[in-house]
C-alpha cells in the first residue's frame, strides 16, 4: 500500500526532471544546498520519505523496498513524470537502486551517494530500531547525527548538529524503526545486474555508517558505473561537501548530444574495446557511416526509455538471427551478457527464433553463440 509523500518542486518547466530521496531519519531539506544551483536548468522534484519531513507515516509496516519505491512511482504517477533522474543517498539510494533495477523505464541516468546494497551489520540495525521503539528519536538523535559529519565540521558548526538533530526528531520513531528492520536484512547485490542506467557512485572517505567498501561494491555490481571518491566528509555527504555534490550531479545529469549519448550507449554495451576498435578503423570513406549509426542507433534508439538495454538486446538477437546478419548477432551476444543476459536464456530466445524465423536461421545462431560462449570462457581462463 503506498502512502501519500510530501514533496517539492522547483526548477524550469520542461528541463529534465531530477528526484531527490533523502537519507534515513532526514528529510529533502538536507539536499538544500543543492536545490538552487540544480534548479538553473533542471526540473527539482524532492520527496520525502513516508515517516520523514512531512511526509505522513503508515500503520502498515514498511516490510520491502517496494513498499518505499511504490511510494515514489505514485508521486511520479500524479505529476504525469514518465521519466527522471534519480539522485539518492543512504536509504534514499537503496530505494533508487530497486526503482532502476525493477521500473528501468522510469529512471533516467542514476546518483548514488553514501549507500549500500548489503549495509550489513543486522545486530546494529535492530538495536537502533528498539532504542527508538523503547525510548523514541530523542534517545538516538545526537549520537546518530553526530556519526554523519566528520568531528572537525561538528565543532566548527555546532547549528549544523541543531539542524540534523531536528532532522531525527521530526521522523516518526516506529517508521524509523521499520527502515532499520528492512536494512537488517537487506542484499540488493544479485538486483545490481539489472542496473542499466548510467550511474554514478559517491562514497565518503570518513563515512562511518557505509564506509567505502560499500560504495565500491555498489560500483562494481552495476555495469560501467562510476565510482568517485570525495572527502573529508562523513556520511551526509551532500550537507558536508555541499558544492562538490552538487558539481557532480551537474556534471552527471548534463544533457549530451545525441552523438555523445550514442557513444557512451556503444561502449556500455559493446565494450570499450570493441568501440575503440571500430573507431581506429574508421577511414574518410565509413566516417559519416559510423557517426550516424552512433547517433541515432545507439543515442536515439537504445537511449529511448521505453524499454530497458536488457529488453533491447532480446529484440536485437531475434532481428539479427531472422535476418542472418551472422557478424552483428555475434556481437549483440556479448553485448546482450553485458546488459545482464545468462547464456541459457540466450538460448531461449534463438529456441523461439526456430519456430517463428525457422530452423537453419536458429541452427546458425546457436552456433555463433557457442563459438563466443567458448572464446570468453577461455578468454577468462587466461
Amino acid at each position: 500500500m503506498t502512502v501519500p509523500l510530501a514533496y517539492e518542486i522547483d526548477g524550469p518547466d520542461g528541463a529534465p526532471v531530477i528526484v531527490l530521496l533523502n537519507s534515513l531519519g532526514t528529510s529533502t531539506a538536507m539536499w538544500k544546498w543543492q536545490i538552487g544551483p540544480l534548479a538553473e536548468q533542471f526540473r527539482v522534484l524532492r520527496i520525502d520519505t513516508r515517516g520523514h519531513g512531512r511526509s505522513p507515516s503508515d500503520p502498515s509496516p514498511v516490510t520491502t523496498v517496494e513498499d518505499l519505491g511504490g511510494d515514489v512511482l505514485a508521486v511520479l504517477d500524479v505529476l504525469g513524470i514518465g521519466r527522471a533522474h534519480l539522485a539518492a543517498v543512504s536509504l534514499g539510494g537503496v530505494v533508487a537502486m530497486w526503482l532502476a533495477a525493477h521500473h528501468p523505464q522510469r529512471v533516467g541516468r542514476l546518483a548514488l551517494l553514501c549507500t549500500s546494497a548489503h549495509p550489513g551489520n543486522p545486530q546494529g540495525w535492530r538495536d537502533r530500531a528498539a532504542a527508538a521503539r523503547a525510548s523514541g528519536m530523542a534517545s538516538i538523535a545526537d549520537a546518530v547525527a553526530r556519526r554523519w559529519i566528520t568531528p572537525e565540521l561538528a565543532e566548527r558548526d555546532p547549528g549544523l548538529i541543531e539542524f540534523l538533530q531536528q532532522q531525527l526528531l521530526d521522523t516518526d520513531a516506529e517508521t524509523f524503526a521499520q527502515c532499520c528492520d528492512l536494512l537488517a536484512g537487506l542484499d540488493l547485490r544479485p538486483e545490481l545486474q539489472r542496473i542499466t542506467a548510467r550511474t554514478l557512485v559517491v562514497g565518503a572517505d570518513h563515512d562511518q555508517a557505509l564506509p567505502m567498501p560499500h560504495s565500491q561494491a555498489v560500483a562494481d555490481g552495476i555495469s560501467d558505473a562510476k565510482l568517485v571518491e570525495i572527502g573529508p566528509a562523513g556520511h551526509l555527504a551532500p550537507v558536508e561537501l555541499p558544492a562538490a555534490i552538487t558539481g557532480l550531479l551537474a556534471d552527471h545529469f548534463a544533457p549530451a548530444s545525441s552523438l555523445e549519448e550514442g557513444f557512451a550507449m556503444r561502449r556500455a554495451v559493446l565494450s570499450d574495446r570493441y568501440v575503440d576498435a571500430a573507431i581506429a578503423g574508421t577511414t574518410p570513406f565509413t566516417a559519416d557511416f559510423q557517426q550516424l549509426i552512433t547517433s541515432y542507433a545507439w543515442g536515439t534508439v537504445w537511449t529511448r526509455p521505453g524499454l530497458a538495454r536488457r529488453e533491447r538486446s532480446i529484440t536485437s538477437l531475434a532481428v539479427l538471427v531472422t535476418l542472418g546478419a551472422e557478424r552483428e548477432l555475434a556481437t549483440h551476444i556479448r553485448g546482450a551478457l553485458r546488459n545482464g543476459l545468462a547464456q541459457a536464456e540466450i538460448g531461449e530466445i534463438l529456441m523461439h527464433t526456430a519456430i517463428y524465423a525457422g530452423v537453419p536461421r536458429a541452427m546458425h545462431g546457436f552456433a555463433i553463440a557457442q563459438r563466443v560462449f567458448t572464446e570468453l570462457d577461455a578468454a577468462e581462463e587466461n
